[in-house]
């Protein structure tokens, strides 16, 4: 359970860099941002697997 909020919160920390980010002008900030969203969605995948894992192994009756 604790491996699941970790992933989550990386999404959550990701996302409000990337956010904050946009907020900056130049290509570099551009460019910084466009990078974050993409570690995000990565980030993200791996918690939806993390998820669908954990769900799937409690259903089988693995604690």
């Amino acid at each position: 359970m604790g491996v699941l909020l970790l992933a989550m919160a990386a999404v959550v920390v990701v996302l409000v860099l990337g956010v904050a980010n946009f907020g900056k002008g130049g290509m570099e900030a551009a460019k910084k941002s466009n990078k974050m969203m993409r570690l995000r969605i990565l980030f993200q995948f791996i918690a939806v697997v993390l998820i669908v894992l954990y769900v799937y192994l409690r259903g089988q009756g693995v604690q």
